[in-house]
């Protein structure tokens, strides 16, 4: 039995089995490329779901890491820090808003910002008790909380944890009118993502957020835009938001927050919202720790310093139009928006599973969503060199018979 199987083995032996990853077992990373047990270089694809925006191990946060790793790691809330200031400040001036509550995960993000939206509901807006409801996207991906999964369209997501929360109204993404017709005077928010990420790269209508927008301001609503996957550059720019125009009220953002080598998660608002919040209304002994508000400063600094959303928007235009150029008797359509492109296997060539593990036999990371979406989204940092080169096994794969 070799390494890699070995280790397979064991996870498969002590792990619950929630996930179905690809059988590569990595062990080293470096910009946009890891190696596995047995040596072998793979192109990452995926960047952790965009926690690696920033590329793996980006010497200036992992420097900053074992700085702050030197010095103090965690305080809990219990008591101040020196760090947690400096990085709220940072991310609300990059980001424009003037606070932000500090977490680890995007799911702790979202549920912030669920009752952060809420009691604002309750106390500014006037709703009453227990009536405020909360628009939500069929398709969305939030997070995996009980709250969260209670409002996912996904059967296999709810099936076996309810019951659930109420106070959430489903509609279908991308229909400006559904979302016209279902605010009413209860409604506090619409909790929306700027472009589904693992619902298969689904782009909304030119236009949808900027109606949305709209829609919110004259019912008195939040905005709450979920950019933990799209946001800090994944799509080419700053905030997915920001092809639009639109400021959200309140933005929620992880994955890349973190430079891939920490979770960090935070909600920003303006006061009017995140006023509401009183000593003991919320927490986490976690959130705001030094080590984690450290790595922040540093992964923001590399995204802005090294203008990595610029140059998501300049190579995801060039590699959507190399992808849409391959002439694939599999290939539905392509779609995104920036580094973060969905290439569509249709349902005749069976799903998107087998193309991923010819591409991983051909040394690039992919994985599916959705099961007939191969989702292509690099680290910001790679170069167009790398991509052509990689494009040369990605039309292989695309072009030759369906792999079983």
């Amino acid at each position: 039995m070799g390494r890699t199987e070995e280790l397979i083995r064991e996870v498969d032996r002590w792990s619950a089995h929630n996930y179905h990853p690809l059988p590569v077992v990595v062990e080293r990373g470096e910009g946009c490329w890891v190696w596995d047990v047995d040596g072998n270089r793979y192109l990452d694809m995926l960047s952790a779901y965009s926690a690696v925006n920033q590329g793996h191990r980006h010497p200036r946060i992992i420097a900053a890491l074992r700085e702050q790793a030197e010095r103090l790691t965690l305080t809990s809330r219990a008591f101040h820090n020196d760090q947690m200031g400096a990085f709220l400040h940072q991310v609300c001036e990059l980001i424009g808003y003037t606070k932000a509550l500090p977490m680890n995960t995007g799911a702790e993000a979202v549920e912030t910002a669920i009752k952060a939206v809420r009691k604002w509901g309750y106390t500014v807006k006037g709703v009453a008790p227990e009536a405020a409801e909360i628009v939500v996207c069929e398709n969305n991906f939030h997070g995996r909380t009980t709250t969260i999964v209670g409002f996912s369209s996904e059967e296999q997501y709810r099936r076996g944890f309810g019951p659930f929360a109420p106070g959430f109204k489903l509609i279908p993404y991308g229909d400006i009118e559904a979302l016209r017709a279902a605010v009413t005077q209860n409604t506090v928010g619409f909790l929306v993502e700027p472009l589904q990420g693992e619902g298969g790269v689904i782009v909304p209508p030119q236009g949808y957020l900027k109606e949305a927008a709209a829609i919110c301001r004259d019912a008195n609503a939040k905005l709450m835009a979920d950019e933990i996957q799209t946001g800090l550059g994944r799509t080419g720019r700053l905030l997915c938001c920001y092809w639009e125009d639109v400021r959200p009220d309140v933005v929620m953002l992880g994955k890349a927050l973190g430079g891939g080598v920490y979770p960090v998660s935070a909600a920003l608002a303006d006061d009017e919202v995140m006023d509401v919040f009183e000593p003991g209304d919320h927490g986490s002994t976690f959130g705001g720790n030094p080590l984690a508000a450290a790595v922040g400063r540093a992964a923001l600094n590399v995204l802005v310093e090294e203008k990595l959303p610029e140059r998501a928007a300049q190579l995801g235009d060039w590699l959507m139009g190399e992808l849409e150029a391959i002439d694939s008797p599999h290939v539905e359509e392509v779609r995104g928006r920036g580094l973060m492109i969905g290439v569509v296997i249709k349902e005749s060539s069976g799903t998107a599973r087998p193309f991923c593990e010819a591409l991983m036999d051909r040394g690039i990371l992919a994985k599916e969503t959705h099961h007939q979406v191969v989702r292509f989204a690099p680290p910001l940092v790679i170069t167009k060199e790398i991509l052509e080169e990689a494009l040369v096994s990605i039309r292989e794969v695309l072009q030759a018979p369906a792999p079983v």
